[in-house]
């Protein structure tokens, strides 16, 4: 009897020995991998077959790994995983919070990695609500990682969606970066604070009318973030409201 695949990953770095080194890892602990030594082959390779985890390099010649989690993000929410030399704060928080699961820091431990895979697809099996919430003029859609302002149609990132639904859970209650922290990031590793602002930031982008006038997505004088008060609809909302 064939052993059972555990996930299919597609893997996709400019270095061909490490390309080739942790794909015969991967595969040796049950992963159907498929590699891809650059941006425009793992665009071939989606168009073969989706995988359910990217695992990309950052730092690639012609189009770099965050050009690339751009493309793949257009043409389906596949999660996927960086893998970066780079470890700013900053940097993993703005990364994360537009189109990345996790972000791991070459040089890495095997086994942490492995571990982290098995957590975001483990997480993402269960995580995400399927009802939709209206609020005033914003509609939440979690199963489909988007929101509807005013008739528009936004897509949203995996952690935006988490983010979302997890102060749509605590409404009317505002929820403190500490407790977003454990609840969006609970697998990242040394998460930090930045993460929560850069989510912040790009939400307001995106949902509100001003972003620096938010009417949606609130700091609270307590501490934390909350969603305004609107009268909570769950379900989907009546056409016209």
């Amino acid at each position: 009897m064939a052993a059972m695949i555990e996930a299919r990953l597609l893997l996709v770095d400019d270095d061909p020995a490490h390309l080739e080194a942790l794909a015969e890892r991967l595969t040796g602990d049950g992963f159907e991998v498929t590699r891809a030594a650059s941006g425009a082959e793992a665009l071939e390779r989606l168009d073969e077959a989706w995988p359910d985890l990217v695992i990309l390099d950052l730092m690639m010649p012609e189009m770099d790994g965050q050009a690339l989690a751009g493309r793949i993000k257009h043409r389906a929410d596949i999660p996927i995983l960086v893998l970066s030399a780079v470890a700013t704060a900053d940097n993993k928080a703005d990364l994360i919070a537009q189109f990345a699961e996790d972000y791991v820091t070459k040089p890495y431990d095997y086994v942490e990695l492995v571990a982290r895979i098995r957590r975001v697809l483990r997480r993402l099996q269960d995580q995400i609500p399927v009802e939709e919430l209206a609020l005033g003029d914003l509609t939440l859609v979690p199963r489909m990682r988007e929101a509807i302002v005013r008739g528009r149609h936004v897509s949203l990132s995996p952690t935006e969606s988490r983010f979302l639904a997890t102060l749509a859970a605590s409404m009317p209650r505002a929820v403190t970066t500490e407790q977003l922290l454990r609840k969006v990031w609970a697998d990242s590793d040394a998460a930090d604070p930045a993460y929560v602002w850069v989510t912040v930031r790009r939400l307001r982008q995106k949902l509100e009318f001003d972003a620096d006038d938010p009417q949606h997505l609130l700091t609270d004088p307590a501490g934390g973030y909350r969603l305004a008060a609107w009268e909570l609809r769950r379900g989907t909302p009546e056409s016209g409201t």
